[in-house]
């Protein structure tokens, strides 16, 4: 069982998190027509803006409610109104997602309050959604904000149910953590229809930011799951949740319309995958596809070859809890000894980390421990660590800006476990050393002592 710390530096140096709004604000880019709105400092939005563009290559909806100083200390009813109404009439949207950011939160602004009094004063409002989080970014992290607004949207949106209501037969709601990519939403999408099953993904990045090109500009969001789908997910038969930072928003939905859940804290990895595929079939009453049997197939083959390269590696990992767990824990099932692990909020599942100490730290932290590993795996934050510290970086995470296709790298099912050995053993097989005669010779023995042992033999 893995110790968990708490960094207790006075700064943070190179910071691995990313803020709760900035969380919040992605999860609502997987709803259709969506306007994810922080009540903040546009600096705030600037830089999950950025961030965004970088890493998706994409046109992101963000706005702001713009408060100054001024506004902050007389509170900013006015601005979040401003916002609302130029927003409504200008981009159209079906809903727009308020994400609370730190400058508000410690003014007290009662947002939920402003809602009330701006929808009073705006009856033209009265068909669009306004799904209001507190997610202040002084404390806690991404993964953190994307779970508290995925919760939000289930109370305020999905139809209550009673447990004994009639179910949607083949209906099954998808809950995906935020260390997914649209690249695996997508994966497990097609996983679950070749059972014959109907998926509710929500949110669902796969149809926002999944890097197409649209018919048509829109200002809001691209794709995602529509409002009316959300309405619906309480008639499903199951929910299934992906991610330990899932279980809140399942057990919200089950409490609202009696939606039995399971949770699976990863699907990377040969046994979690094996457990999905079976509830799958005993869903669905279908046997499992021919292509999976041979994807299984094929990831036992990968392991075969790749274990070769990866036992008795030192693995260095910085990243959100769910991402860490299930990248640890595929690496040790590898023969990879995972000597650094670096986090960036509290989790159930750190102290199950397979590592001896588990950190809540920055990437300054990961690089002073990382000296001896043989990999690092963080995101594009860690490649100046990595240069200075000579060890070879394998980028996972938001943000990846330095590479392309981050929104469709693959690590869950069959084939994305089986592309995750491929992808990180070629680092290890490229970095390896060439053997060398000074490389066999036992420590200490120099090339005089090696000609004279043989010649006395």
């Amino acid at each position: 069982m893995a110790k968990v710390v708490t960094s207790r530096k006075a700064c943070t140096v190179n910071p691995l998190k990313m803020s709760q709004p900035i969380g919040g604000a992605l999860a609502f880019m997987g709803v259709a027509g969506c306007m994810p709105l922080l009540h903040g400092s546009q600096g705030c939005t600037s830089f999950g803006l950025v961030l965004f563009v970088r890493h998706f290559r994409e046109a992101i909806p963000l706005q702001t409610t713009a408060m100054s100083e001024v506004a902050t200390v007389i509170g900013g009813l006015e601005n979040v109104e401003q916002a609302i109404v130029n927003i409504a009439g200008r981009a159209k949207p079906k809903i727009i997602g308020i994400c609370s950011t730190g400058v508000t939160e410690t003014k007290g602004d009662d947002v939920e309050g402003f809602i009330g009094l701006i929808r009073a004063k705006h009856p033209e409002l009265d068909g669009l959604q306004l799904v209001c989080v507190s997610t202040p970014d002084f404390k806690d992290a991404f993964q953190d904000g994307w779970a508290k607004t995925v919760a939000q949207l289930v109370r305020q949106l999905v139809e209550p149910a009673a447990a004994d209501a009639p179910r949607r037969a083949g209906y099954v709601n998808v809950l995906p953590g935020c260390h997914l990519s649209p690249g695996d939403i997508d994966e497990l999408r097609e996983i679950i229809e070749a059972f014959g099953l109907t998926p509710s993904f929500l949110p669902d990045l796969s149809g926002s930011l999944d890097g197409h090109i649209p018919n048509d500009f829109t200002p809001t969001t691209l794709g995602g799951i529509a409002l009316s789908d959300i309405a619906d997910m309480g008639a499903a038969d199951i929910t299934i949740a992906i991610g330990e930072q899932m279980r809140a928003a399942a057990a919200a939905l089950q409490d609202k319309a009696g939606v039995p859940y399971v949770v699976f804290d990863r699907l990377t990895g040969l046994a979690p995958n094996d457990e999905l595929v079976a509830l799958l079939s005993r869903l669905s009453g279908r046997p499992v596809p021919s292509r999976y049997r041979r994807q299984r197939s094929q990831l036992v083959d990968a392991m075969l070859d790749g274990h070769f390269h990866f036992g008795g590696k030192k693995i260095a990992i910085g990243a959100e809890p769910d991402l860490l767990w299930a990248t640890a824990s595929w690496l040790t099932e590898l023969g990879c000894e995972i000597s650094v692990a670096v986090t960036t909020t509290a989790s159930p599942l750190l102290e199950r980390v397979p590592a001896e100490e588990v950190l809540i730290g920055d990437l300054e932290d990961l690089e002073n421990r990382a000296v001896d590993c043989d990999l690092i795996i963080t995101h594009a934050h860690g490649r100046q660590a990595a240069e200075r510290l000579g060890v070879p970086l394998f980028r996972m995470g938001l943000p990846t800006f330095d590479r392309l296709g981050a929104g469709h790298q693959l690590s869950v099912g069959y084939r994305g476990s089986r592309d995750l050995i491929f992808d990180i053993g070629n680092i290890f097989i490229a970095n390896a050393h060439e053997p060398e005669p000074d490389t066999w010779r036992p420590s200490g023995e120099t090339t005089d002592d090696a000609s004279t042992a043989i010649a006395a033999h």
